[in-house]
């Protein structure tokens, strides 16, 4: 297993997306549920992607965008989220479980984007 270096938002965006992937799988698989899992999928993982461009921007204005966008997808992706429980596709477990970590990342972006902002 790869090392992970302790980069609170990497980290769970990371884990967010494995979890989307998951999701994916067992909503085309089990529910045959195929256009808001391939929406969910690809704002879950965009996520990540955006966290993880951000280490390499090229100014500080492309770094907040980066966080920026990726704090969009995570908005994009709770209102999956509340579409796949609200359709039955989710039981309330898995509902509460993934609302959890999506409302964690929300927070944390929201916070370091406005700090960001804010300097």
């Amino acid at each position: 297993m790869l090392e992970r270096k302790e980069n609170i938002i990497q980290n769970k965006t990371e884990d967010f997306s494995d979890r989307m992937v998951l999701l994916y799988q067992y909503l085309t698989e089990k529910k045959n549920e195929y256009i808001i899992s391939k929406q969910i999928y690809r704002s879950g993982t965009s996520i990540g992607a955006n966290v993880a461009e951000s280490k390499y921007a090229i100014s500080r204005p492309d770094f907040i965008n980066k966080l920026t966008l990726a704090l969009k997808e995570a908005n994009e992706t709770e209102y999956w989220l509340k579409r796949l429980y609200h359709g039955h596709y989710l039981t309330q477990y898995q509902y509460d479980s993934l609302f959890q970590d999506i409302d964690s990342i929300i927070s944390i972006l929201t916070k370091i984007v406005k700090t960001l902002k804010a300097q």
